[in-house]
């Protein structure tokens, strides 16, 4: 069965909960890039539109022809959708100008798919139905890697209120408690700037082995009982600021650096200063063995609150009048710290910000566009010159793999007049 609404919605409640650590997966990638001063600012709302809407009671919905969009192409993505052309999609949601144009839902019997898999009953397996994809039967999704992007957002707000001083401090010294095997020195230089653009220069991988290899760093940060101490374990191979190597470990920092300049753990800091301010009362974020948030892949939210986090973005940081990410701040997360382009493909367009992926610079024909991306089918797209958000939850983890952001990319997009 499936249910799709255009553009109707249904809510359901749950309370928020902190869990258990759970295995995260995530795109690889090497690359340089360049490296650029903070900013930090007063608000500035000179940029929203007059008539932006606020969803933070819920999104108010309309037609995709009354939003300037072609509801028949969105029809028919449903059809493939419900076909399964894009393997197990679970949700599929489409704002424009601040209103909720598509929200497509489809259901799959993960007991049933799940069912030639090791069932074990705890956090890090990702074929027991009651943790994936969603929580125990309630409708909030894993989000995977996403949850990298929501924290940077955090990390963002502590510096608009003055507990963080920049992101070109050093970011270890926060970490006073820890011990810190560094003979060299080289290890204090790491910035706040290095741990958010994925260049902090630890040896790592994750990106050459699956994550089902008990050499992955990835999957042996997770089964250690301090993920922190594994991290700042790990000897150097570059020095800070100058390679780009995908380590869902280096996203653990920021969720310490929270802890020790806040006195909350990420999702205490979230539920007061995020999460309250656009409405999001419901969550999942679990926590990892040596009590930190896990802030690399641990966070659960619905569809239509992920998309409000993609609403902020699109908003310039400011929400209902309120700036709560420093000014340019939604800038600097989106530019490419990090260029994708290469040798052999120098017409690349990607690249990594502030633990946001940019599928698109806007150099070219196509208009910018940015998001989180996550294991399974995890994708949050902003489109600033479309003043657009859309969602995507899947379940794609079998054989058969799926660009999630294909969906929107392919679909969506073009559906815009």
């Amino acid at each position: 069965m499936r249910e799709c609404l255009i553009p109707s919605l249904t809510f359901r409640g749950r309370h928020s909960i902190e869990c258990q650590p759970i295995l995260a997966q995530v795109l690889a990638a090497l690359a340089g890039a360049t490296m650029v001063a903070c900013a930090g600012g007063e608000p500035n709302n000179a940029e929203i539109p007059e008539t932006a809407s606020w969803p933070t009671n819920g999104w108010s919905h309309s037609a995709p022809a009354d939003e300037g969009v072609d509801g028949a192409a969105l029809t028919a993505l449903d059809a493939l959708l419900a076909g399964g052309a894009y393997g197990n999609v679970d949700a599929v949601m489409v704002t424009r100008h601040g209103r909720m144009i598509a929200d497509f839902r489809y259901e799959h019997d993960y007991v049933e798919i799940n069912s030639g898999y090791e069932q074990a009953p705890h956090h890090y397996n990702y074929y027991n139905p009651v943790y994936h994809p969603f929580r125990e039967g309630s409708d909030l999704h894993t989000i995977q890697s996403i949850t990298k992007s929501v924290t940077s957002a955090l990390i963002g707000i502590a510096i608009q209120r003055g507990e963080i001083e920049g992101t070109d401090v050093a970011a270890l010294s926060y970490l006073s408690d820890r011990e810190i095997d560094d003979p060299d020195g080289v290890k204090a230089t790491i910035t706040l700037e290095d741990v958010l653009t994925m260049r902090p220069g630890f040896e790592w991988d994750e990106g050459t082995l699956e994550y089902t290899d008990p050499a992955n760093d990835a999957t042996q940060l997770e089964a250690s009982e301090d993920w922190l101490q594994f991290v700042l374990d790990k000897p150097m191979a570059a020095a800070p600021g100058q390679t780009f190597v995908y380590n869902s470990g280096n996203s653990m920092i920021m969720s310490a650096i929270l802890k020790a300049t806040t006195g909350l753990h990420a999702a205490e800091y979230a539920e007061q200063h995020l999460f309250g301010p656009l409405g999001i009362t419901d969550y999942y974020w679990k926590v990892v063995p040596d009590g930190l948030t896990d802030t690399e892949g641990g966070l659960y939210l619905r569809t239509e609150d992920l998309a409000k986090i993609g609403y902020l973005f699109l908003r310039d940081g400011v929400w209902d009048g309120v700036r709560l990410l420093p000014r340019d701040w939604v800038e600097r997360s989106a530019r490419p710290w990090v260029s994708f382009a290469t040798p052999d493909n120098p017409d690349s367009r990607r690249g990594y910000g502030f633990q946001w992926w940019i599928m698109n610079d806007g150099s070219g024909d196509t208009p910018m566009q940015y998001g989180g991306s996550g294991f399974g089918g995890q994708s949050l797209m902003i489109v600033p010159e479309l003043d657009l958000v859309a969602v995507v939850n899947s379940w794609n983890i079998y054989e058969e793999s799926y660009s999630a952001a294909a969906v929107i990319i392919d679909h969506v997009i073009p559906a815009v007049h």
